[in-house]
Order: C-alpha cells, then structure tokens, then sequence
C-alpha cells in the first residue's frame, strides 16, 4: 500500500510517498521511509506523530492513502515575537 510521510523543520520540509507492507505501523512505515537519517534531530520518544491532523501512536495501523506526521515543538523567542495581552487595539 502507499502512504506519505511528512515533516518540517525550519528552512526545510519533506514529503514522500512511499510502498510498505499491508498492515505496517506508524513507526514502521516512519523507519522505512529514510526520514530519520535525512533529520537526525527527530527524537521519536519526545516528538508526537499523527495521521493526517490527528495524533496517534506509534503502534497506530495505517490504511492506504494515509499521511504520517512527525510534529516538532513549536518554539518562539519572546524579543521577536509581538505580545498578545487583550489590552485592544489603537483602533476604534
């Protein structure tokens, strides 16, 4: 069956579609696809996975079609970033 495999990292993203097995698991089809050794930093024990949108586990059985999602944290520096406090706008 085919699926997709698709991360993100900033400056650079990848999606495959790959063949695997009838049956294969979220972590099966994530150690196939190669992805780990094209990011290194993907620590699966940290980082949560989901199929399209929804997240899962890594024993997950997927069905064709199906798009794996390795998420990383989402992270901001508070210098550059402008704050949201609820204190409105200038505009009225």
């Amino acid at each position: 069956m085919q699926v997709g495999v698709a991360y993100s990292e900033a400056g650079q993203q990848i999606w495959l579609t790959i063949e695997v097995p009838d049956e294969s698991t979220v972590r099966q089809v994530i150690d196939r696809s190669g992805i780990l050794k094209s990011f290194p930093t993907i620590d699966l024990q940290t980082q949560k996975v989901g199929v399209f949108g929804r997240l899962v586990k890594l024993d997950t059985p997927l069905r064709p079609g199906d798009r794996v999602e390795i998420y990383r944290p989402i992270t901001c520096d508070p210098q550059t970033v402008p704050r949201r406090d609820g204190a409105g706008d200038d505009e009225e």
